[in-house]
Parts: C-alpha cells; sequence; structure tokens
C-alpha cells in the first residue's frame, strides 16, 4: 500500500487527492495545506487527516510519496525537501519560472538519487497514448510534421495570470511537452508569434492570449502550434501527427457521440467539453497510476524532471522570439 501526502488543497491537489483514494493500491494519509479550511474541508470529504505544515507533513514516518499541487514557486523547495527525505515525489508543472533555478533543482535531485515525476498529464490521456503507441508500430512511417491545437473557452481569471508566468510557461509548456512526445527528437529551433487579440491589457504583464510556435528538430522534423487563451465553442485539444507512411489525429471529446439531422440543420453534434477538469479527467487519473506503479516497482519514471527542464526551455525561447522577431536556438 503506498501512503500517499498531498500538498495543496486547490483545484489541482483536489484532482490528485480524489484519485488518490480511487486507487486500491494506494492511501491517502493527509492533505497538507496552509489555508487552514480548505485542508480540513477536502480532508473531512476525502477521510484523511488535514494539516496546515507542508513540511511536517513530508517529514512523517507514515509518508511514502508526496504529490505537490501547490504555488509555482513553493515547487523547488516543497520537492527537495521531499527528495532529502527519500520520498518519491510527483510534481505540477512548471518545476519553477526561472530555468536557472530549475537546473539547480535537477542537479541536486539527481545528485540524490530523487524519484520525482513532473505531472504532465496530457501524456496518459487515452487518446494521446494510442497516438504515441501508433508512432512507436509505425503507422505513420517517419514522421514529419506534428500540428497541436490548444486553445481554452475563456480566459483564466486575472489574479492567476498576473502570477502565471505567461502563456508560454503556463498553458504552452503543456503543447512543448507533447510536441517532444510526438516527435521522439528534441527540437533545436524556436519561432513564435503573439498578439494580444481578447485582452489588450496583457501587456501590463508581459503576455499574450494568442500564439503560434514552430519547432524544428535537427533531423527537420517540424511541430506547429496554434493556442489561444479563448475558444467561444469550448475546450479545443487536437493532435495531428504526419508522416512518410500516413498521418493519425485525434478527435475532441464530448459528453456523448450523438448527432442529430433535422430541417434545419445538418449533423448537429453535442458542445465540446468545456473545462480542462473534465477533459483529463481520465489522464489524471492514469497518470497517478503511473506514478504509484513507478514507486512500488522501483521502475523508472515515466515524465523525469529532465522532461520538465525540456518544457520550460522551449516555453522560454518561445517567448524570446516573439520579443526578438527572430528564430532562437534551443
Amino acid at each position: 500500500m503506498l501512503r500517499v501526502a498531498v500538498l495543496g488543497a486547490g483545484r489541482i491537489g483536489s484532482i490528485h487527492a480524489a484519485n488518490v483514494v480511487a486507487n486500491t493500491s494506494s492511501k491517502l494519509v493527509a492533505i497538507a495545506d496552509p489555508i487552514g479550511d480548505a485542508a480540513r474541508n477536502l480532508a473531512e470529504r476525502l477521510d484523511c487527516e488535514a494539516s496546515l505544515d507542508p513540511i511536517a507533513t513530508i517529514e512523517r514516518d507514515d509518508i511514502d510519496a508526496v504529490i505537490i499541487g501547490t504555488p509555482t514557486d513553493t515547487h523547488v523547495s516543497l520537492m527537495l525537501h521531499a527528495v532529502s527525505r527519500g520520498k518519491a515525489v510527483l510534481c505540477e508543472k512548471p518545476i519553477d519560472l526561472d530555468i536557472v533555478k530549475v537546473d539547480a533543482a535537477v542537479a541536486d535531485i539527481n545528485r540524490l538519487g530523487g524519484r520525482v515525476m513532473l505531472a504532465f498529464n496530457r501524456r496518459f490521456d487515452p487518446s494521446a497514448a494510442a497516438l504515441r503507441r501508433a508512432i512507436d508500430a509505425g503507422e505513420v512511417g517517419n514522421v514529419h510534421q506534428v500540428i497541436i491545437t490548444s486553445r481554452d473557452p475563456g480566459l483564466a481569471p486575472r489574479e492567476y495570470l498576473a502570477h502565471s508566468g505567461g502563456i508560454f510557461r503556463d498553458m504552452t509548456i503543456h503543447d512543448f511537452d507533447m510536441a517532444r512526445f510526438f516527435l521522439r527528437e528534441e527540437p533545436i529551433e524556436v519561432m513564435a508569434f503573439g498578439s494580444r487579440l481578447i485582452d489588450p491589457t496583457l501587456e501590463e504583464f508581459g503576455d499574450f492570449d494568442t500564439v503560434m510556435v514552430q519547432l524544428r528538430t535537427a533531423s527537420g522534423k517540424q511541430c506547429h502550434i496554434n493556442c489561444s487563451r479563448q475558444a467561444v465553442y469550448g475546450y479545443d485539444q487536437r493532435f495531428e501527427i504526419f508522416g512518410s507512411a500516413g498521418q493519425v489525429l485525434n478527435d475532441n471529446l464530448r459528453s456523448t457521440t450523438i448527432r442529430r439531422w433535422t430541417r434545419s440543420a445538418t449533423e448537429v453534434r453535442e458542445p465540446l467539453m468545456n473545462f480542462f477538469l473534465e477533459r483529463y479527467a481520465d489522464a489524471y487519473r492514469l497518470e497517478f497510476e503511473a506514478f504509484a506503479k513507478a514507486v512500488r516497482g522501483n521502475g523508472p519514471m515515466p515524465v523525469t524532471v529532465q522532461d520538465g527542464r525540456q518544457a520550460l526551455r522551449l516555453a522560454d525561447c518561445a517567448l524570446e522570439s516573439v520579443l526578438t522577431g527572430h528564430a532562437v536556438k534551443v
């Protein structure tokens, strides 16, 4: 039985905690959050202990692994403290917003032999996993192009955007990870464009709401990412992988597969799912299952801190490209 503590009782922490409870081979021991009401309410709902002190929770002898769902600027300190105590860690992205701090943390984790997995949950989405299996099986031949569409249904709250690190480090970072996941080769050059077409006041944060990114690998493979903070029709998440022998692609998920034909409309379908919590519910569950399996079996982590570092580096290069108007070497 893997004994787990979840650090952070907010939206992401709640998802992880519920998935631990649902996993029959794991036990949720404690929820830790400095906001007492949040910790107590979630702990009461999930029948575990509540704590105001994440550090003390990490140090408990009856904890084998911790899940970090706290604000980004706390990730490194909590992660390193857990690793130093021999705990396995599943940490939400990004590791940090500062690549120098991230590189130092990765070096410390490697030096300590830390068992850390980065929570890039989209790799575990059943559709994305099926696409990767198709690539690995040679169904598309040699991959030539990856096209990623990633659009949110609406802008996040302004307070969140002010501290998010910007669209590339906060939102598109998932797409950078998926680009690497599908290309199976590191990008060496980034060209990006950024606009404020939805909320011009994002200029106050030096941020954008509409971006396009081009990635190129050493062998010439290409990836195009189009990303928007607002799609009025719902949460739009699609991948297309094109290669020498064909292509594979996925479609958006909907609440049902029903299609309707009437006198006034043709092939009317249910609306897209409206938020990432709905769209990626299975991905979060399968992500934790993969983490728990790796910890219990002492196997390799499915997503490493180096994966987190590489995605952040691509995000930094994309922002530099927007600001300079030039392609940036990775």
